[in-house]
């Protein structure tokens, strides 16, 4: 549950603590105290679009945080695949900066998350029904998904989901493979054209590299074969000199002149062997890079030229190199074979599409079976708490029609109401009454809700257009809301604030040139007086006090 909410720097609300109770907790205040403002922040928590408008003027910066307790073992599970850990006392600390000049930062733990882990972590925690989120319930194509997640633990997609995409991607492959006669020809003719275009050039990978090395060699013949000599005779062999491996030897000599004085000896004739073969390895390197006698070197540039313009003119067409050329060769030649053999293959997917479509309509047709059991008994549930509501003649059902087969299955799911006998059940967005509304939407919401595990609701005035018993009947179904989830409802009915368990007051008060919302817990003398005061204005009598505490008799009875 929410247990703690800190505010600081939002709108008219400088700073504030809120501490929650288990159970259904109303707050209420005067029109324009700043109830909004305390959705708007606990929305923040939830991953809602942050405004920099909402940072109190003057301010550069703008904090909302709350810690969540008692957190259920089911919620954890779901919490921790998504990455996030519950500390050691089970709970967790959420945060949300926004800055004025529109960044925010998120925290989860104190770790910094980005704002879609925070709504998938949120989504387990709270649920916010405000004044506009019955928008939700009220689209059609919602509906679906609603039933779906009231049904989540007999209804399973994945089987279904399996069959429908391979389905999908057997269509998409013989969507390819459809094409006129004359664009098929088209393509042949191209394919066949580059192919050959390709193989006469008889092109090797790595071609392109040695040619140009080769170039280079021819072009530099004679300072390659001076250079080659000199390193040569420097370090092998000197026929007019001393090379470096004949002074070696001769040092090599002298030494084993002297080991039978100086024992050591033997240690520099192995260093000295070494060094002579490096350089016998390095000039013997040196001497095989010169090329064999080129007889015409101008006619063996020009084979060379003639050949790199070749692989230059398919680069510009089919490739950076020659490597790229052959790989566009490859696929080339995939799909001349791929349209070549494209009645065979088409044959192949009109015989896997019809087993994949038998197949999926079977396994469709299984979640239609499920879904008209399950809506039955949603009709049954949401009408038990319509009957409550004092809707008892409010007719709830869902409509299932067949439609093609989507990642759903095969059905198109509406909600439907008939709010007074005889007539023809609705949608519910042809609904005009906005206290009849109200209460659907209560009705569903109590009922879904269950069915989510969420263990914190909100409710911004859930009350509106309602009144009297009906209200008073509504705070009944709060206060047991209360006992499987905690409730939090901003309301503007005495009948509904008089069924919490714990009543929070907001206030707006001016300090110095400026205004600043609190919130307080009321006690019992103050909780009269708060309902006193939404019954009958600013003048509060002894009988609006009685019938204050009345109301709450009744509540707690």
């Amino acid at each position: 549950m929410l247990s703690a909410l800190h505010i600081t720097n939002i709108a008219v609300i400088k700073s504030c603590d809120i501490e929650f109770s288990p159970g259904f907790n109303a707050l209420t205040g005067e029109t324009g105290a700043g109830k909004s403002m305390i959705i708007d922040s606990i929305s923040l928590l939830t991953g809602a679009r942050s405004a920099r408008e909402l940072v109190r003027s003057g301010e550069d910066h703008a904090m909302v945080s709350a810690y969540f307790s008692d957190i259920s073992e089911s919620n954890k599970r779901a919490i921790a695949d998504l990455g996030v850990e519950c500390d050691e006392d089970g709970g967790i600390f959420v945060q949300r900066d926004i800055y004025s000049d529109g960044r925010s930062k998120a925290r989860l733990n104190s770790r910094v998350v980005p704002a879609s882990l925070l709504r998938n972590v949120l989504k387990y925690l709270i649920n916010i029904h405000g004044q506009h989120d019955n928008q939700t319930l009220l689209d059609d194509t919602r509906h679906l998904s609603l039933l779906d997640a009231y049904l989540a633990e007999r209804i399973d997609l994945t089987e279904y989901l399996s069959v429908y995409n391979a389905l999908r991607d057997a269509q998409k492959a013989l969507s390819s493979l459809n094409m006129d006669d004359a664009e098929k020809q088209r393509l042949i003719d191209l394919y066949k054209y580059q192919l050959d275009d390709i193989d006469s050039a008889k092109l090797r990978r790595g071609e392109e590299e040695e040619l140009e090395e080769r170039k280079l060699k021819i072009k530099n013949l004679e300072r390659i074969s001076k250079n080659v000599s000199v390193v040569y005779r420097a370090l092998y062999h000197n026929s007019k000199g001393t090379s470096a491996c004949q002074l070696i030897d001769m040092a090599k000599k002298s030494i084993e002149n002297l080991t039978d004085i100086f024992p050591k000896g033997e240690e520099y004739l192995d260093r000295l062997e070494e060094i002579s073969s490096e350089l016998t390895d390095i000039a013997e390197t040196y001497y095989d890079m010169r090329d064999a006698e080129v007889e015409n070197p101008d006619a063996a540039l020009d084979v060379i030229e003639g050949r790199l313009y070749t692989i230059n003119r398919l680069k510009r067409k089919y490739g950076k190199s020659i490597d790229e050329i052959l790989d566009y060769r490859d696929k080339t030649a995939e799909a001349l074979d791929s349209i070549e053999l494209s009645e065979i293959q088409t044959e192949e997917y009109q015989k896997q599409i019809a087993s994949l479509t038998e197949k999926a309509e079977k396994l469709a047709l299984r979640l239609t079976e499920i879904r008209k059991e399950g809506a039955k008994n949603l009709e049954g549930e949401i009408m038990a708490e319509l009957c409550y509501l004092d809707m008892d003649k409010v007719r709830f059902s869902v409509d299932i029609k067949p439609c093609e087969l989507s990642s759903t299955g095969s059905d198109d799911i509406c909600f439907l109401i008939s709010t007074n006998p005889g007539e023809t059940p609705k949608p519910l967005s042809k609904i005009a009454s906005g206290g009849e509304l109200a209460r659907i939407m209560l009705a569903m919401k109590t009922v879904f809700a269950k069915k989510e595990g969420t263990q914190t609701l909100i409710y911004d005035e859930i009350d509106t257009g309602i009144s009297g018993k009906t209200a008073q009947k509504l705070g009944f179904k709060l206060k047991a809301s209360g006992e499987y989830a905690q409730v939090l409802c901003v309301t503007h009915s005495a009948q509904v604030a008089s069924a919490s368990d714990n009543h929070l007051f907001i206030e707006k008060n001016q300090i110095g040139d400026r205004v600043e919302t609190t919130v307080r817990p009321l006690d019992e003398d103050e909780r009269i007086r708060e309902i006193a005061r939404i019954m009958g204005g600013s003048e509060i009598t002894e009988k609006l006090l009685s019938s204050a505490k009345e109301l709450i008799n009744q509540a707690n009875n």
